[in-house]
């Protein structure tokens, strides 16, 4: 009986993680006074530059921890600075 309960509560929950990759790379470029690309994180990291332009630019995109990590890495930052839970507005 709980686990329906949970499955019902769930159909109408929309909620999703929104990355800000995009603001962390214009913080960066802002704070070194220079252009940072994918490509050079890309290289810093081990992540695929596709896999990083859909973290940055495909709404709901999943990836894993271990990347979620390595970006946090790079900009030595938290995790909530990357992302964030936010509603679905669909």
């Amino acid at each position: 009986m709980h686990v329906l309960r949970y499955f019902n509560i769930l159909k109408y929950q929309k909620n999703m993680i929104r990355f800000r990759l995009k603001e962390l790379i214009a913080d960066l470029e802002f704070r070194t006074e220079r252009r940072v690309t994918l490509e050079e994180i890309s290289k810093a990291t081990g992540i695929h530059r596709t896999t990083l332009s859909k973290i940055a630019n495909t709404r709901g995109y999943n990836t894993t921890t271990d990347n979620i990590d390595k970006i946090c890495a790079f900009f030595d930052c938290k995790v909530e600075q990357l992302m964030e839970r936010v509603p679905d507005a669909g």
